[in-house]
């Protein structure tokens, strides 16, 4: 079975509460347990982690070498300034997939433009809560 790491970045946990015209009405609780249920249907062995830190988010990527095998993240607003993020990534050579609920390219100027995207085997936006199964889906071919 193999094993993926799902990152969530700031104020991800406040999915289901904040602009729900943009993110919905389902709790962060709901999706991850939904996303969970994706990931045994996938023979996938998953770990949700979800910071509001960026330096948690890296020591969690560093982790991640040596013991699992994809990564999957919506890394939130870090997506368009961390390059710190965006070594990390580079840093630990696994397979990684950016997911994120919204179309990011129908959203502010700000947000068109991704740091972690070229260290990433793709990216998957604007599908809701199924961004995250198609990333799932994602990650299990490229980790074959």
């Amino acid at each position: 079975m193999k094993k993926v790491l799902f990152i969530l970045g700031p104020n991800l946990n406040m999915v289901g509460i904040r602009d729900k015209a943009v993110y919905g009405t389902e709790t962060a609780e709901s999706i991850n347990e939904q996303v969970k249920k994706w990931a045994d249907e996938l023979n996938i062995d998953l770990e949700i982690f979800q910071s509001n830190h960026e330096g948690d988010i890296i020591d969690k990527i560093h982790s991640a070498y040596g013991n699992k095998d994809g990564i999957m993240i919506n890394a939130g607003a870090l997506t368009h300034y961390s390059y710190a993020l965006h070594d990390a990534i580079e840093a630990v050579h696994i397979p990684t997939v950016e997911t994120h609920m919204s179309n990011v390219y129908a959203r502010e100027e700000f947000r068109h433009k991704s740091v972690i995207s070229a260290v990433c085997a793709g990216t998957i936006a604007g599908f809701g809560t199924n961004s995250y199964y198609l990333g799932l889906l994602a990650l299990k071919n490229l980790m074959k």
